[in-house]
């Protein structure tokens, strides 16, 4: 059924900057689609309200513009949608340029007016493409050249079927019937690049000392006169400046654990003692963290240390890890594989608008557009990274111009580094005594170094694993044909092997790498017909796994102990971990002959061959000690798991699919290769957080668990430690609320809680859960009648978007709602009203796995309860950024132990009421 309300749009009410504009030759209707009804703007200035099914079949009849394709068919409920997508142009128009993909969002990045409904939304829109298209006719009349490059790719992307490229190829003055694009030339986007070259090894850094005195002055020269002086931000710097003291024993840092609440200042406060000792001892502080989010925040910070823009880029870098960065040559063989199959020619084209216009390269969350991944499918991005471990290193045509080369150069130089917890703990393994790792780290969200170190220093004998290497080994089989570099090991270092020896080493790897599983392993388990030893392992596996859980169809991943394996799955195991033997040596003894090399030749190698052999002995031997690893996993099993580890087979599941299969190995406590692989080996460290430290009802000051999760107590010399209160009055700010009359079980109870209060706060609500499966029931729920209300509700694992992105438009938008888990409890900051009311929806107490029954045994009754307190505070931490916020907090389990309340600052009453009188308190205290 349609329901049709016509509203006329005269010029009047068209937004300013489209009003006065010449006529445009494009032209073409809007569609916005909401939770209930979809509004449809006519090129006539109609409005109708449609069904979803209305507006799909509408659409089929006259493409609309849109925003976000993928995430407007999801709201319709179809799987895709033939349209104008705005954002596609938006890329075209202005690469490397940041907008939220929505309305409101290109509104503000067009400085068009900002919508106010659904009708303004869909104004916008059409609004966007007139101006977007005026871009591209303005710049055709400065640049000619680069209308001509423009031209070239807009013709090729046109002709692949790009909706938007007749409109663009009319904008550029370029007739879409004209002379052939080159196909080849309008893509070589890397043709346009600056070379860079190898310098030297920068020296050593110096040993100067910074005082607590010299960082309080370095502080106060940061936030200027004229700012906001607060005194506990001047202590943290002062205290983290002991973290820039000399080293005074081997395998003794200077280590610092510094609790800072929120709203202290801590990111300018540690950046004031780290830039300082970087000027004055010509060294590098890799500033480290956790999640994306905040990475950017602090390269945002860093410009007051560097307001000039060349002066940031010479000694400011943002490092992550091989695989979020665009390879050159990934791209150059995906182009030229147009020539026989054309279908991602839009993607690559806009790709290649982004290439030359880019900082950095960065595709994960740096200036390429998180959105465009997702209208495009991960896949096809994910294929432009070296995510296997395939470089080529200096033996690569694009290595003077290779964006990772680029950002490991300049990191070397660079006075400040931000990266991540990942990044460090391998890199701290795999450069171990090559001298290129940094004497001081600080660890912004430092209560995650513990999670970070459990995923670093963990090993799975997995069949996704297994495959990875084959590959990484064989490059890829079954003479299905692959991009370049997919042809393996032989392929990328055939041209470093000088002998016979070498070679038979080289040859034995391939050989040997048949004992891995193999493409199309998975269904081969599944039909019961494994191949090779290390198949034949993980149907064992498969098999003892779904004997033994208590429900082998349900939808989520299984587990099951390795205690009292079969006969048949140790005799499977013993096969598999002589074929990896005959994989790991033969891998071992060619990476130590490589490396041999640099001393044997080390007046015949220049710089970028010495690099390639380091980088390929390297990546050998990481690959050996991983097998060997997997080894010693298959010849524990039958006789006890060694005391540090934890042991477990499962079956990883994916909406009731399965996805891997494998035998598991984590550190009980993964802060010990973390104090012996980072700490130990650096001069200073900072591990700094908002909650580092739990805080017992027995001993509110306690410093164990900060201790415990951050390797400290691994280290000789105990850790300084700080702790400053932050200056926001929660009390007066802030209400928690656990609602004592909901029925957690009942989905119908919870969802009302959530509508109800949703609608008393007016939106900037987040909901949390412990649970994917009940964010979407509660989802499902409460859309329509939030929508009707004119609240727009967002929710992570249901629209299609990434989490990153959804939380960017949350921000932005101050009565928007947002469902999430994990992810969006830690490390979201959202300032302002946008975010002035937290509904939890259980108590977060951690998942009774055999991995967290280990360390419970481990560390103690009191464990449950610590990660249960951690996390409340980080959730409830959310909900003040600055001193004028407001908010409160709702717990919609009644079960919550007074125990868990001293997760929450002091003063601060808990209201234990029912659901009435919380939506009574939520909307008199937010609206007061």
């Amino acid at each position: 059924m349609v329901s049709h309300t016509f509203r006329a749009y005269s010029a009047a009410t068209m937004p300013t900057s489209t009003r006065n504009s010449e006529k445009p030759d494009f032209a073409a209707p809007a569609l916005v689609a909401g939770a209930r009804l979809t509004t449809w703007l006519s090129t006539d200035g109609e409005i109708e309200e449609l069904t979803g099914a209305a507006a799909i079949a509408k659409a089929r009849d006259e493409l609309p513009i849109v925003c976000h394709a993928l995430a407007t068919a999801r709201r319709l409920g179809a799987r895709s949608l033939a349209a104008y997508d705005i954002l596609e142009l938006f890329a075209f128009t202005r690469p490397a340029q940041f907008c939220l993909p929505t309305p409101g969002g290109l509104a503000i990045a067009l400085n068009l007016a900002p919508p106010g409904d659904a009708a303004d939304s869909a104004m916008a829109l059409q609004g966007a493409a007139r101006a977007l298209l005026a871009e591209l006719t303005a710049g055709r009349e400065r640049q000619e050249r680069r209308n001509e490059r423009l031209g070239a790719l807009a013709m090729t992307m046109a002709r692949a079927g790009w909706r938007w490229g007749p409109a663009v190829l009319a904008a550029l003055g370029i007739p879409s019937g004209g002379a052939d694009g080159d196909l080849g030339g309008a893509m070589n986007a890397w043709q346009r690049l600056p070379e860079r070259e190898d310098g030297p090894p920068p020296p050593a850094p110096g040993d100067h000392a910074i005082s607590p005195d010299a960082a309080r002055e370095q502080l106060a020269a940061l936030i200027g006169a004229g700012a906001e002086s607060r005194p506990q931000q001047f202590d943290y710097a002062a205290a983290a400046a002991g973290a820039f003291l000399p080293r005074q024993e081997v395998d003794m840092p200077r280590l610092v654990l510094a609790e800072a609440g929120t709203g202290v200042g801590k990111t300018l406060g540690y950046i004031a003692p780290a830039s300082l000792w970087a000027r004055k001892n010509g060294g590098t502080v890799w500033l480290s963290t956790y999640t994306r989010n905040l990475q950017r925040q602090i390269d945002g910070e860093l410009d007051r240390l560097y307001p000039d823009v060349k002066q940031k880029r010479r000694n400011v870098v943002v490092r992550k890890g091989r695989e979020n960065y665009l390879c050159l040559l990934n791209f150059e063989d995906a182009t030229k594989a147009l020539a026989t199959s054309p279908g991602g020619t839009i993607a690559l084209g806009l790709i290649a608008r982004w290439v030359e216009h880019s900082r950095d390269g960065d595709m994960v969350g740096g200036d390429f557009p998180a959105w465009l991944a997702t209208l495009f499918g991960g896949g096809t991005i994910a294929g432009m990274t070296d995510r296997r471990g395939e470089c080529i290193y200096s033996a690569c045509r694009h290595y003077s111009k290779c964006f990772i080369e680029r950002s490991r150069r300049d990191s070397l130089q660079a006075e400040i580094v931000v990266a991540n917890h990942a990044l460090v703990m391998i890199r701290a393994v795999l450069e171990a005594g090559s001298e290129q790792l940094p004497l001081r780290y600080v660890f912004d969200e430092g209560h995650h170094v513990f999670d970070a170190a459990d995923s670093a220093f963990a090993a799975h004998v997995a069949g996704s694993e297994g495959a990875e290497l084959r590959r990484w080994l064989l490059g890829t089989e079954g003479g299905r044909g692959g991009r370049g570099r997919a042809r393996g090991l032989e392929a990328r270092i055939g041209d470093l092997i000088v002998d016979d020896d070498d070679l038979v080493l080289l040859q034995n790897s391939l050989r040997a790498a048949a004992a891995l599983a193999g493409p199309g392993w998975l269904q081969r388990l599944a039909d019961g017909a494994a191949s090779g030893p290390m198949e034949a392992f993980l149907a064992a596996v498969r098999h003892v796994v779904l004997a033994r859980v208590d429900n082998d169809r349900s939808p989520y991943g299984l587990e099951v102990s390795v205690v009292e394996p079969p006969t048949e799955l140790l005799q499977a195991a013993d096969k598999a971990a002589a074929g990896f033997e005959a994989l790991r040596r033969p891998l071992l003894e060619l990476g130590r002959r490589l490396l041999a090399r640099l001393d044997d030749e080390a007046d015949e190698l220049d710089t970028s061959s010495r690099l390639r052999i380091e980088a390929a002995a390297r990546s050998l031997k990481r690959r050996a000690d991983m097998v060997q690893a997997w080894r010693a996993m298959l010849l524990d099993l039958g006789q006890e798991t060694p005391g540090l580890f934890v042991d477990w087979f499962a079956i990883e599941r994916q909406a009731g699919r399965d996805r891997d299969v494998g035998m598991h190995r984590h550190w009980v406590d993964p802060s010990q290769p973390f104090a012996e692989a980072v700490l130990r080996q650096a001069h200073g460290v900072l591990i700094t957080s908002a909650t580092l430290r739990d805080n017992p009802p027995d001993a509110p000051e306690d410093w164990t668990a900060a201790e415990v999760r951050t390797g400290a107590l691994h280290l000789a010399q105990p850790a300084m430690r700080a702790s400053l209160a932050s200056p926001f009055d929660y009390p007066g700010a802030t209400r928690i609320l656990v609602v004592r009359d909901v029925n957690r079980n009942r989905p119908d109870q919870v969802a009302a809680a959530y509508r109800e209060l949703f609608l008393a706060a007016g939106g900037g609500a987040l909901g949390l859960f412990t649970a994917i499966q009940r964010l979407r029931a509660v989802h499902e729920r409460i859309a329509k009648p939030l929508d009707e209300a004119g609240i727009p509700l967002l929710a992570q694992h249901v629209d299609a978007m990434d989490t990153g992105t959804l939380v960017d438009i949350f921000r932005a938008e101050e009565n928007t709602c947002l469902l999430g888990t994990d992810a969006v409890r830690d490390g979201v900051d959202v300032p302002g009203r946008s975010l002035r009311l937290i509904v939890f929806d259980r108590v977060p107490w951690p998942r009774p796995d055999i991995l967290h029954r280990a360390r419970k045994k481990s560390f103690g009754a009191g464990y449950d309860d610590m990660i249960a307190r951690l996390r409340l505070k980080q959730a409830y931490g959310r909900l003040l950024r600055r001193a004028a916020d407001k908010g409160v907090f709702v717990m919609l389990d009644a079960m919550l132990p007074t125990r868990l309340t001293t997760a929450f600052p002091a003063g601060v009453e808990i209201q234990r009421i029912g659901l009435a009188e919380a939506i009574k308190e939520t909307r008199e205290f937010l609206t007061d």
